[in-house]
C-alpha cells in the first residue's frame, strides 16, 4: 500500500474557496510527483433554465471563463513546479461528476475541494457539492477552508 497520492482532482468554480483548494493540491500535487486534474463544471441544469434557452451566449461565456481559469491555474501549476496537469471543462452535475465519474474515470485517489459558502438554511434545501463529495467519493477527500472561515467558526 503507497502513501503517496498519484491522481488528484481538485475541483474550481472561480470561488475563494476554490483558489485556497488550488493552491494547496498544487503543493500535494509536487510532493507527490502526482498528476493535478483540474476540473470546472458548468453546471448543465442551471443553463437549462428558461433564460438560459432564449441566450445560448449564458453557457458560452461559462465556457470561456473556465477555459480561462483553468489555463491560468494549469501555468501557474507548471510554474510551481507541477510536472503532469490534466485541465478539464466538463458538463452536467457537478456532484455527481466530481464525486463520482471523474475520480473512477482518472483513477482519483483523493480529491481536493472548497468548503461549501452555503449557509445552513442553502445547505438544508439545495445540498452542498463538499457534502455529497464527502459522502460519496471511493477516495481520500481533503476540504480545504479559507482563512475567514476558519476564524468565523472559532
Amino acid at each position: 500500500m503507497t502513501l503517496a497520492y498519484k491522481q488528484i482532482l481538485v475541483a474550481v468554480d472561480g470561488s475563494k474557496e476554490a483558489e485556497f483548494a488550488y493552491k494547496k493540491s498544487v503543493q500535494i500535487a509536487k510532493r507527490n510527483n502526482a498528476t493535478l486534474n483540474l476540473i470546472f463544471v458548468i453546471d448543465s441544469p442551471t443553463y437549462s433554465t428558461v433564460e438560459a434557452a432564449f441566450d445560448p451566449a449564458i453557457e458560452r461565456d461559462a465556457v470561456l471563463f473556465g477555459e480561462e481559469l483553468l489555463g491560468n491555474y494549469s501555468k501557474e501549476a507548471e510554474a510551481a513546479g507541477v510536472q503532469h496537469i490534466n485541465p478539464i471543462i466538463a458538463s452536467g452535475s457537478p456532484k455527481a461528476l466530481i464525486a463520482r465519474e471523474y475520480p473512477k474515470k482518472l483513477g482519483a485517489d483523493l480529491i481536493i475541494c472548497g468548503a461549501t459558502g452555503l449557509n445552513a438554511i442553502q445547505r438544508f434545501l439545495i445540498g452542498s457539492v463538499t457534502d455529497y463529495i464527502l459522502r460519496n467519493s471511493p477516495c481520500d477527500v481533503l476540504v480545504v477552508r479559507t482563512e475567514e472561515h476558519a476564524e468565523a467558526n472559532a
